[in-house]
């Protein structure tokens, strides 16, 4: 017997992002169904080759996703909406991504799916809807077929399902339903397991469930429910081998839960720990060593490779927590495996092209992750000798990039330790402020404006590849974005946009642009991530002290000011959000990175200022994801999270307007923190939401203004009038006039001109109309 090398899930999206065209050369009908099943099944082949190649003994299968896998989870437990007129059967693709992205035309209309983000990550899954009598069924074959076709290609896999707590945990009640979600843990246990039964008739030995919601705060009810769960399934389905993963943080008070349960196996994440600082002075030894008092008759799975960030594994350390494990419980005992799914990192490092030689060599992508994985199990089970190539190879690196020059900067240093009270404060109170705006800007009630984005153009891509390839100079290019620009503000303007933007079409994307021209970034040309469905980000790779050498945004922004007598808006990401959506250093507290981002963000609003720009919008996307998990750690993240913000932006003078945005975000129990931003107006995602999430801002009578979206750009679909004026008369509900704005809930980056054009026409008629009742 011997340690075992596993893998908890592979990205999905293939290295050259084949899943991403595959799909949206499906939605615009120029392939066949057969076509992107045909795409789908080489991805799922080719990576599970991959994984057997590099030796791992436990293989995942059903990690794979068309979209979301809670929407694949939500499909084989037949818990479909109404609104999608499911009669029960087989749920054919149409009705699939009906729920995933809307549908309209044909004579059907029908809104997408609410998204969220997964955990504190930004990957966006599909929110599972409950009615109050709410059934559930067996109604996807999936996992069968994945785990079938990858048997039959020699491959024994172990299937992966999303636990009955995480799933129920994650998902939402409908307006109308008045119980407790935990009730419907049992009612779901029964498809849970069916298909276990039926997984071990097809001759899977074990299954992986994911049960993340166990890092969580959980109420006793749920507690309850999941230890009733994990007895029914394994009374109901003996001799099959369960592994049950938590990840994205310890298990802490629910330690003793998770090893109650019933079942073989148990993973930890010993990559993410409380505090998260960083990924290496963590708590990941308290972690395991309150496990291994715990883990007495069970394997423990031992998530010693980091899912969630790019750094080459430190071998010699996870080496002798491995060795820890295997003294106490045995090799037969033990499993080595990444922290979570690798879904999370890119695939492959060996497909980058640009990347500094020096940077690429402290890193891992999900390939070489695999590597590490089987490496680590090798030398556990064979002794260190075995690996010692690989260990001293790993001990080198880390000695090189803590020495490297090109990680420090002291003046960066000397700014940090001269912040003072005074930078974090704007001069004067919200109510001067808003007084001194409403002089200024003149603006109506309900004023429409943009989040930002519009639509990247084939020939905005085309002239951004030409100029890195050399094809075009400085010159040509900003000819380019300069024609683009133009076209959108006269847009607006004919639209009749109070409020306008440039439009970023130099921007590739809302943090890998500026990482771009910050000192202490470094960039891929593969390394793509996926955040929902066919949308895939490539986050920078913050490595060193990060400052701000020039001007990023204010040759566009004034450009745009030039063409229009009315306002436009400068367009910055803040620190929390750069932050969030980049792969960070592990050698520093996250805290201290976020603090030099905010600096540099703090340059570049004060140039904007200083350039005539009157209105400078921050991006706060990411601030609620950030959260920690646990609500013990909340304060000391929001807390640094806010004086982020107000480094950034309390440089201006009162009759500067700063605004904000967020994403999909539950904001009731963070609302004193988000006001003591400080933001003239923030605006929120919540059309999927039909202005649920509004509801936070109404019971904490947030005093600012707000842009509640009324247009869902996460869809193909385009809201009619009444749709909108619908969303706005339920906000006019509760907000003053002098507060409400209205906007899309986010950028329109990914949508088409023939959908935003007709989108934005309703949205300014839709405000209209609402303008003449106030």
């Amino acid at each position: 017997m011997s340690v075992l090398a596993t893998n908890l899930g592979f990205p999905r999206i293939g290295v050259q992002r084949e899943l991403k065209r595959a799909l949206e050369t499906y939605w615009r009908g120029q392939s066949s169904k057969e076509t992107l099943f045909a795409a789908a099944a080489q991805l799922r082949e080719r990576h599970w080759q991959l994984q057997q190649r590099v030796g791992l003994e436990h293989i995942p299968s059903n990690d794979f996703s068309l979209y979301d896998h809670i929407l694949d989870l939500s499909c084989m437990l037949g818990c479909i909406p109404d609104r999608y007129g499911w009669q029960g059967g087989e749920i054919d693709l149409g009705l699939y991504f009906a729920m995933a992205r809307g549908r309209q035309g044909g004579g059907k209309d029908v809104t997408a799916m609410e998204m969220s983000k997964w955990f504190d990550t930004n990957y966006h899954y599909l929110v599972p809807e409950f009615a109050a009598d709410q059934t559930f069924k067996l109604s996807s074959s999936k996992v069968f077929d994945e785990y079938s076709r990858a048997r039959a290609l020699g491959i024994k896999t172990r299937p992966v399902l999303v636990g009955p707590l995480t799933y129920v945990t994650l998902g939402k009640k409908r307006a109308e339903a008045d119980y407790c979600r935990s009730t419907l843990i049992p009612k779901v246990v029964p498809v849970y397991v069916e298909a276990l039964r039926k997984l071990q008739s097809l001759g899977a030995e074990w299954v992986q469930i994911d049960e993340p919601a166990l890092v969580l705060d959980l109420r006793p009810q749920y507690r309850e429910a999941c230890s009733t769960a994990y007895r029914d399934i394994a009374a109901a389905v003996p001799g099959l081998k369960i592994l049950l993963t938590t990840y994205f943080d310890g298990l802490r008070d629910n330690t003793d839960l998770a090893f109650s349960l019933p079942v073989t196996g148990v993973h930890l994440d010993l990559c993410r720990g409380p505090g998260q600082a960083n990924t290496l002075a963590n708590q990941a030894d308290d972690i395991l060593a309150a496990a291994l008092e715990k883990a007495a008759g069970k394997v423990l799975s031992l998530g010693v490779v980091d899912g969630r960030n790019i750094w080459k594994n430190d071998l010699s350390l996870s080496l002798s927590r491995i060795e820890r494990a295997t003294a106490k419980l045995g090799k037969d005992h033990v499993f080595v495996a990444p922290s979570c799914s690798l879904l999370h990192t890119p695939v492959d490092l060996a497909a980058e092209q640009q990347l500094n030689p020096t940077i690429a060599n402290w890193l891992a992508f999900a390939t070489q992750k695999l590597t590490e994985i089987a490496t680590l199990a090798r030398g556990a089970n064979r002794g260190r000798d075995v690996i010692y190539d690989e260990l001293n190879a790993s001990d080198a690196v880390r000695r090189h990039r803590a020495a490297s020059p090109d990680i420090h900067n002291q003046e960066v240093k000397r700014r940090l330790a001269s912040i003072t009270a005074g930078m974090k404060q704007r001069h004067s109170a919200y109510a001067e402020r808003r007084k001194l705006q409403s002089e200024r800007f003149k603006l109506p009630p309900l004023p429409t404006t943009t989040i930002g984005s519009f639509p990247q153009t084939t020939e905005i891509r085309q002239a951004r590849a030409a100029f890195k390839s050399g094809e075009i100079d400085s010159a040509q290019y900003r000819q380019a974005m300069q024609k683009e620009i133009r076209t959108v503000v006269d847009y607006q303007h004919r639209v009749g946009l109070d409020v306008l933007v440039h439009g970023e079409a130099e921007r590739n994307d809302m943090v890998e642009y500026f990482g771009e021209q910050l000192a202490g970034f470094a960039f891929t040309s593969k390394g793509w991530v996926q955040s929902y469905g066919s949308r895939c980000v490539k986050p920078p790779i913050v490595f060193g002290d990060v400052s701000r050498p020039k001007p990023m945004t204010v040759a566009w922004a004034t450009y745009a000011q030039s063409l229009t007598d009315k306002v436009v808006k400068g367009m910055l990401t803040g620190p929390i959000t750069i932050l969030q959506w980049s792969f960070v250093r592990d050698d520093q507290p996250r805290s201290v990175t976020s603090r030099q981002v905010a600096l540099a963000i703090r340059d570049e609003v004060a140039d904007l200022e200083r350039a005539g720009i009157r209105m400078i919008q921050i991006d706060e996307a990411a601030l609620r994801e950030g959260l920690p998990l646990r609500r013990a750690d909340w304060q000391a993240y929001l807390d640094n999270a806010v004086e982020d913000f107000r480094i950034a932006s309390c440089t201006v003078a009162d009759q500067t307007q700063i605004h904000t945005h967020m994403c999909y975000s539950e904001f009731n129990d963070i609302m004193p923190s988000i006001a003591a931003m400080d933001a003239d107006v923030i605006s929120i995602e919540t059309s999927r939401s039909q202005m649920e999430l509004l509801g936070a801002f109404i019971d904490f009578r947030y005093p600012n203004e707000i842009g509640p979206g009324v247009y869902d750009i996460h869809s193909p679909r385009v809201p009619t009038v009444d749709e909108m004026t619908a969303l706005l008369r339920k906000a006019r509900q509760v907000l003053s006039p002098e507060q409400l704005w209205v906007n899309p809930d986010c950028g329109l980056k990914t949508r088409g001109w023939s959908e935003v054009e007709q989108a934005l026409v309703n949205m300014v008629e839709a405000a209209r109309q609402v303008r003449q009742q106030v």
